[in-house]
């Protein structure tokens, strides 16, 4: 993989893995709209390096909140050794049981079944898209991050499983659900930054043997991370007053294209 090629990649998925706009389809399509895909070599590193960006995008959600984990764990630890129990180790908690059913089913659905081509991705980014504008629109925001229950937390996690589906978007998903359940926007978007990093830090290990430690590998974790960074400070500001409306229409917009140019190619 070239330098050039890892760069790109590595702005796709920072950008759009933290944005309601699905890094699986953009990864997917825009290397086949570019040609790459057409390169043995390329198709072969991609898997393992499409984890490592994923990677990228994990640090930069580690480090944006690092005060939240630092207060999860302490307060988890302080709840198991001196039973003291607080929102945050509750919270902790919340996030562990939200990402088991999610993590099983997303696993065993994408081992058995492979979802690539460029017309169910645009049917996915398109559908998901009108979903995402209806619901966002016409729900309820009355509940914040500090109030989220086990039932809002743990039905965002399970909607995690249909991410396996490329153009649906974990975070287009969980973000999703959490307005049907009313919670703020701010807050959906936080939390599922938040319920992202178990699943991605799984994945991390689990290709870690595959990774292959070159320069693009770096350069493209560096700009993934970077990235990531500036998408999750501009999404939480930009959320509390605006709504999801333009990452809807970005969406159905962007499925239409693949779409003509499939029809076209």
């Amino acid at each position: 993989m070239q330098i050039y090629q890892a760069i790109v990649l590595g702005l796709i998925q920072g950008i759009t893995e933290l944005l309601p706009i699905s890094s699986s389809a953009h990864l997917a399509i825009i290397p086949w709209i570019l040609g790459w895909v057409n390169n043995l070599g390329f198709e072969e590193a991609f898997e393992a390096f499409d984890v490592a960006l994923h990677g990228g995008t994990l640090l930069a959600i580690g480090i944006f909140f690092f005060k939240d984990w630092v207060n999860l764990l302490k307060a988890t630890y302080n709840q198991v050794v001196h039973k003291e129990k607080t929102r945050e180790s509750t919270m902790f908690w919340y996030l562990v049981m939200a990402t088991i059913p999610g993590a099983i089913i997303g696993f065993i659905l994408d081992k058995t079944l492979e979802i690539d081509s460029p017309i169910i991705i645009a049917i996915a980014l398109i559908i998901m898209g009108v979903i995402l504008y209806f619901v966002d629109k016409f729900s309820k925001s009355n509940i914040d991050y500090q109030n989220l229950k086990f039932k809002q937390t743990f039905l965002i996690g399970v909607s995690q499983a249909l991410a396996f589906i490329p153009g649906v978007s974990r975070s287009g998903i969980t973000m999703t659900t959490a307005r049907g359940l009313g919670v703020e926007r701010e807050a959906a978007a936080k939390y599922s930054f938040m319920l992202s990093a178990p699943i991605v830090l799984g994945a991390t290990l689990y290709k870690f043997k595959d990774f292959v430690f070159n320069l693009s590998f770096f350069v493209g974790v560096f700009v993934s991370f970077i990235s990531g960074i500036l998408v999750i400070k501009f999404l939480l500001q930009y959320l509390k007053k605006g709504s999801f409306k333009g990452f809807a229409i970005y969406r159905i917009i962007f499925g239409i294209t693949i779409i003509a140019i499939n029809v076209i190619k």
